[in-house]
């Protein structure tokens, strides 16, 4: 009875993982959004119309002006341009590598079919080795090797005109179309930099999993990943924001932040916006216009900077020298806080998740940041301080219920 149990154990063992073998030729969904795909079928489109125009134009009377190929590499550049295999390099280097080897074999090896799977291996090995891993130029070098009389008459040629140029055009409108949508394109690794230029991680990637850690596990896997490591630490952190998000509630830069902000004038004078920030002991006054509207922010550092501060003598004296009102009409140095302030202000909503300033306020070295309403108009200000005290208050609530 137990040999029987047994083997009728192994056979619904067997089942389940035929059923989950058979679901992997299930495809998986997609989720990108609606406007996502509607831009991958737009820009191919119009980049492949683009591209072929302008190679038409360029190759003139040529019999070969447009390859069937560019009609995948639009499938990358458009659809997915994030992918690692639809950068610059990769089309460019992967096509033109791949159409000399593919030139070459249909030259030096007598069977077609021969030439062409040699013509197929040996381009993949070739974009592994020169890092340009590109999809459809396994398809140019077949075509090199089976595209008929034509393409052989055309020898080396062929990897100029049409490949070359083909893959230039289209590179042209991958770039001129994703970056007109806001896409980034190329789409360069994040920067991990130092804000300090010491040799620290960034504060954020101090706990948890770092880029080391991603590495390794990509090294033990041992396949090609499509998408890059550095998009996958981003991925990574947005899903731990997200649970932190499920986790805590919705504690929102509104609900932190201080809402009794003072403020500056473009036409504020030095001496006093310097008087304003020691009276209140604060670091940082946004400037706003009449409506509001911050378009601007001075910090100490702002001072420090057009005062030339250094650890020489005369560092009060210059400090001094700096906010003191010139009495005179003309003056060369700066007499109001519009001419020392910082322009480019990132400020966040009110009703932006305190989590996306982790980010912001660690990483990116800010210590001050404005808060505005859906008008863009000032409503509040968020140190980091505040955010470390909603921090401590949100785990020490989590704590709290949890014994």
């Amino acid at each position: 009875m137990p040999a029987i149990q047994h083997s009728q154990k192994q056979n619904e063992m067997q089942i389940v993982g035929l059923n989950a073998w058979l679901r992997g030729f299930m495809p998986p969904p997609i989720i990108a959004g609606k406007r996502e795909k509607l831009y991958g079928c737009l820009g191919a489109c119009i980049g492949l119309l683009l591209a072929q125009l302008s190679s038409k134009y360029a190759l003139g009377d040529l019999n070969i002006w447009f390859v069937a190929p560019m009609g995948a590499s639009a499938v990358l550049l458009f659809a997915v341009p994030s992918s690692p295999l639809a950068q610059p390099w990769s089309i460019i280097g992967g096509n033109l590598v791949s159409a000399t080897i593919g030139v070459t074999c249909a030259r030096f090896i007598g069977d077609p079919m021969l030439a062409a799977s040699a013509a197929g291996a040996l381009a993949i090995g070739a974009m592994f080795g020169l890092r340009c891993l590109h999809p459809p130029s396994g398809a140019v070098a077949l075509t090199a090797v089976l595209g008929g009389p034509a393409v052989h008459a055309a020898g080396y040629d062929f990897v100029f005109w049409p490949v070359g140029v083909n893959s230039l055009f289209l590179l042209l409108a991958a770039l001129a179309f994703n970056n007109a949508l806001g896409r980034r394109y190329p789409h360069a690794p994040a920067s991990h930099a130092q804000q300090h230029g010491t040799k620290d991680v960034p504060p954020i990637d101090r706990l948890g999993f770092t880029l080391d850690d991603l590495d390794a596990v990509l090294k033990e896997q041992g396949q090609i990943v499509d998408v890059s490591r550095d998009d996958l630490a981003a991925l990574f952190m947005q899903t731990e924001m997200h649970a932190y998000r499920r986790r805590f509630g919705e504690i929102t830069c509104g609900d932190i932040m201080s809402r009794d902000v003072i403020t500056a004038e473009f036409g504020t004078t030095l001496e006093e916006a310097w008087m304003l920030m020691r009276r209140h002991h604060i670091k940082a006054l946004p400037v706003i216009n009449r409506a509001r509207r911050v378009i601007g922010i001075v910090t100490l550092m702002d001072f420090m900077r057009h005062a030339n501060l250094d650890i020489h003598a005369g560092f009060d004296a210059k400090l001094r020298k700096l906010i003191r009102r010139t009495l005179h009409t003309h003056s060369d140095k700066p007499e109001v806080i519009g001419q020392i302030m910082t322009s480019t202000v990132q400020a966040v909503h009110a009703e932006m998740h305190i989590v996306e300033l982790v980010p912001m306020l660690s990483n990116q070295g800010k210590h001050h940041v404005p808060v505005v309403d859906d008008e863009g108009r000032l409503v509040g200000m968020l140190t980091q301080s505040d955010l470390i005290g909603a921090l401590y208050r949100g785990r020490l609530a989590d704590t709290t219920a949890a014994a």
